[in-house]
């Protein structure tokens, strides 16, 4: 009769976020919140916008939302996948909306697009990293994922005349 020997279960990643985790979670928060508050005070010209841009503001909400729940809590469970799966998701489909998102006129892509374009190919990256278990290497795409596609593209939506900015700012 052969025994069974219990493996012992892999050790979870520190309960406690760093830093970095720290700022950008704010970040998030303070993104999700002024996004928000744009959006509730342009409600008298929500019917004019059209149906791509509300799918992008609800896509990019989802994923700002999710990023402080990602970076705050214990990571490698399976909490922490399903919400890192929906992130993914989100962004996604943030990136692939906005090559639709014309400002300068139809078919001509601005500088914002190239952030797009990064989207599509470190969100997949993301996901294989973490499928790889290569933690460091996740962490460092996420950390810059968050920072380029999410913080400094959102801010971005606040100045030079553009939906947010100009419900927020009037």
């Amino acid at each position: 009769m052969m025994a069974s020997v219990a493996h012992p279960a892999a050790p979870r990643a520190s309960v406690r976020p760093e830093r970095i985790d720290r700022l950008l979670s704010a970040g998030a928060v303070i993104l999700f919140v002024a996004a928000v508050a744009a959006i509730l005070r342009g409600h008298d010209q929500w019917r004019m916008v059209p149906a791509l841009i509300w799918l992008h503001l609800a896509t990019i909400l989802v994923a700002t939302a999710l990023t402080p729940v990602m970076l705050l809590r214990v990571r490698g469970d399976r909490r922490h996948r399903t919400i890192g799966k929906l992130w993914i998701v989100a962004m996604l489909a943030t990136a692939i909306s906005s090559l639709f998102i014309h400002v300068s006129g139809p078919g001509r892509f601005s500088v914002i697009h190239l952030l797009s374009f990064w989207t599509l190919v470190q969100v997949p990256l993301i996901w294989w990293t973490a499928r790889r278990h290569d933690v460091a290497r996740h962490r460092r795409a996420v950390h810059g994922m968050v920072i380029g596609a999410l913080l400094v593209a959102g801010f971005f939506t606040f100045p030079f005349h553009r939906l947010l900015g100009t419900w927020l700012f009037g």
